[in-house]
């Protein structure tokens, strides 16, 4: 037999083709096992299917999916592919480990990552959009079915699987609820006949068996998708267990015999439904936030055409260039420019702040936020994955499924699941059987009990369920996890640094109060302001919010404003020499006559900086302020927020040498910064946090980010990290517990398949009960 992945030129493991010592056939003793078994059952064309070289049997042309996958792959300017696509089918983290380890062994393919909670699939790969198809048909072989990514078919199709589950529950618990009155008549009947007992099995047998084949069909669609695909999943001995006793009670029931236990089935099927169904409520939760976000953006647009037409159209369907209509109180479906209208737009969704943005021509807009006022024109400049509120989505699911270091250790425990499940319950029946002398029937129902009650469901959903009830925590907080190694990270914090300007302060300058000032320079020099979106003459305007505008206004790039002879701006652009050194942002005013005004500024910082870094140090985390500023500057910062260890002057490569010398002593330090000079510290620190305000390229270095003007986010991400942390463990050790005490109870036979069946469920809720522990603690919104 060919070994998975023999047609790419190398020796791998024959089951699952991951590298293997010289000369060894397979690389763990799980695979061993899974290859014979899958050999036993006569599926050795597995293994031919599954190839992944040049050899790959094509597929028929009934098998091709109808859509154009190439049409939905997105080249970037380096020539990376971007395909995203939802995965109908995924039941449990094995899945996940499935379809990631088949695109691991393409060469071309930089990464690919499915999301558990939304059933996305996100593939990178180096070349052309070509290439697509044949990526997606590796995934189509293994029993899985692709779609486009369609976010709001995300809450139909997850609500129907729920109502399906949750009709099959009831179905189960009715039915088992009164076979169960009818084997209690059965065991407590001591003077019953014979001919009565068979009766009242036949009767258990009417009303079981149906309801055994509707309740079990979730079960029995997974195992059977996954045998024709030539793969185990966590299904398959739930449904040969449920099937196995069911056949055995019906048999015992046509030969006269006392082993019917349709009661047990039922009740088998009703423990794993429930917990199924709980689970399935769970992961909606923290899947609910991120799901509405993108749907927002999903609604029909409005596009004005160039000759006045108006059409509506998907926003997927809208080109970059093409104006479209917002009409008051309607959320705007792309991002875009406004080329016409002035008006207010509620962008909390986007931003988190509460307050309504004014805008006017030349502002920029997202999708998601909502025209407060009359109709704007927008150009658009991206649509559907492209725009920011997709981008915040995919921020969210990376967080999700993050490859910490528990992951792993999860993982690589669920992967070897399915050989020794199997192997387990057949030396429990072989061992009962033929050692204890028990009759087969007997023998079964102990084996059936094993096969339940070793499902690792409870070990596959110890990280997971933490780290995303954590991402759905942060998010609605205003904060953005990048990737959820960074939890993992963030837990170990014991050191942050901050910058200065922009993340310490809030970055907007405020006019400093001065005696003698003339109130008519203000004046004045706000009406010349308003002509600018420079920071320092927005702060002018903001000074003396009654100013009007003034016609004719002259900008001097990098210089100034000049209006009728008046300048406003630097001390070159002015004209001003021997008035001493500026302290601090400063803009002045000159006029014909020879008259000088000086405006000075300061950068005062965030309202709740004091408090935050209060917050810090009471939790033992030393703080330090590292700016490029002047000394004096900095140190006068650092003593009104509660800074002792400051420094001042600091280049770029000062900063992070600074953060090589706290590392080299052994801290853990989260770097907080916000501007082009950042980026190095923040990509250097252990752990990064950059304000959603900051620079693009601080963003992409940092590891969260978050929104709003509140600096307490950076405590509040420290708190959520400590506390998954401590779940995460308390998961895993209380799945091992589960699994090294119940398993050696199901083998000596003191559990019954239904008692194995609400074990199991219970080791799953007592997991997800206790990640859900994350969102019940107080919550703070850091976005105001």
């Amino acid at each position: 037999m060919a070994p998975f992945d023999g047609t790419q030129g190398r020796a791998g493991c024959a089951h699952c083709a991951l590298p293997v010592a010289d000369g060894a056939r397979f690389c763990c003793t799980g695979c061993e096992a899974a290859y014979a078994a899958v050999e036993g059952l006569g599926l050795d064309a597995f293994y031919a299917r599954r190839r992944l070289g040049d050899g790959a049997r094509n597929l028929k042309p009934e098998e091709h999916v109808a859509f154009d996958y190439a049409g939905r792959t997105r080249i970037d300017a380096d020539g990376n592919a971007e395909l995203h696509l939802m995965v109908e089918g995924l039941t449990c983290a094995a899945c996940v480990w499935l379809i990631e380890s088949v695109y691991a062994r393409e060469p071309d393919v930089r990464d690919a990552r499915v999301n558990l909670s939304t059933g996305r699939l996100v593939l990178k790969w180096k070349g052309s959009a070509d290439r697509a198809t044949s990526l997606a048909e590796l995934v189509a072989r293994l029993g899985f079915k692709l779609v486009p990514f369609d976010p709001s078919c995300l809450d139909d199709a997850h609500a129907r699987e729920e109502k399906d589950l949750l009709r099959a529950t009831g179905v189960a618990g009715f039915a088992a609820g009164n076979v169960m009155m009818l084997s209690v008549a059965v065991w407590v009947g001591v003077d019953m006949g014979p001919a009565t007992k068979d009766l009242l099995h036949w009767v258990s047998a009417l009303i079981g068996l149906p309801c055994i084949f509707y309740a079990g069909l979730p079960f029995y669609r997974s195992a059977a998708t996954a045998l024709r695909a030539g793969r185990l999943n966590m299904d398959v001995p739930i449904a040969v267990g449920v099937t196995m006793t069911a056949a055995m009670s019906l048999s015992e029931t046509i030969r006269g015999g006392p082993y019917a236990y349709f009661d047990a089935a039922l009740t088998l099927l009703f423990f794993l439904l429930a917990g199924r169904y709980l689970d399935r409520r769970a992961r909606g939760r923290a899947r609910a936030s991120a799901a509405h976000l993108i749907a927002l953006s999903a609604r029909p647009v409005t596009v004005a055409a160039s000759d006045g037409t108006l059409r509506s159209v998907s926003a997927d369907a809208v080109k970059a260039g093409e104006i479209v209509l917002a009409a008051s109180g309607e959320r705007i479906g792309v991002d875009g420019r406004v080329v016409d209208g002035v008006s207010a737009v509620d962008e909390s969704v986007v931003t988190g702040e509460t307050l309504p943005r004014d805008v006017a021509p030349g502002a920029r807009v997202y999708a998601g936020m909502v025209n407060l006022g009359p109709a704007l024109r927008i150009e658009t400049t991206a649509t559907g994955e492209r725009t920011l509120l997709a981008e915040i989505v995919r921020l969210v699911e990376a967080a999700e499924h993050g490859r910490s270091r528990f992951v792993a250790i999860a993982e690589r425990v669920t992967r070897l699941y399915a050989p020794v499940v199997h192997v387990t319950a057949l030396a429990t029946f072989l061992g009962w059987f033929f050692l204890a002398g028990a009759p087969w029937q007997v023998a079964l129902l102990y084996a059936v009990a094993t096969l339940i009650i070793t499902c690792p469901c409870a070990l596959g959903l110890a990280v997971p369920s933490v780290q995303t009830i954590a991402s759905g925590r942060l998010m609605r907080g205003g904060i953005l996890l990048k990737n959820a190694t960074a939890l993992e990270r963030l837990a170990e914090i014991d050191t942050v640094v901050f910058d200065k300007t922009g993340t310490l302060t809030s970055g907007r300058p405020t006019l400093r109060d001065e005696p003698g000032r003339v109130p008519g320079d203000l004046r004045l020099a706000a009406s010349i302001a308003a002509s600018s979106r420079h920071p320092l003459a927005r702060a002018l305007c903001r000074a003396h919010p009654e100013f009007r505008a003034v016609e004719g206004v002259v900008e001097t790039p990098g210089a100034g404003l000049e209006w009728n002879g008046i300048r406003l701006g630097s001390r070159a652009f002015c004209g001003i020499s021997g008035e001493g050194a500026a302290v601090g942002p400063e803009i002045w005013l000159a006029e014909p006559g020879g008259r000088r005004t000086r405006f000075a500024f300061d950068d005062v910082p965030r309202a709740d900086a004091a408090d935050a870094v209060a917050a810090l140090k009471a939790r033992g985390i030393a703080v330090e302020l590292l700016s490029g500023d002047r000394a004096e500057i900095v140190a006068a910062m650092a003593g009104q927020v509660g800074i002792a260890t400051f420094h001042g002057g600091v280049s770029p490569a000062e900063k992070t040498a600074r953060l090589a010398a706290l590392a080299a002593a052994g801290r853990r330090v989260l770097m907080v910064g916000d501007g082009l000079n950042d980026a190095p510290a923040l990509a250097a620190a252990h752990a990064s946090l950059s304000p959603a305000s900051g620079a693009d390229v601080a963003q992409v270095a940092a590891d969260a980010v978050f929104q709003g003007s509140r600096l307490g986010a950076a405590v509040e991400l420290l708190d959520v990290a400590a506390r998954a942390k401590i779940l995460i463990r308390q998961n895993i050790v209380m799945s091992i517990v589960y699994n090294a005490l119940a398993v050696p109870l199901a083998v000596l036979g003191m559990v019954t398949p239904p008692i194995a069946a609400a074990l199991m469920s219970s080791s799953s809720i007592v997991v997800v009960a206790n990640a859900l522990r994350l969102s019940r603690g107080k919550e703070t919104r850091w976005i105001r």
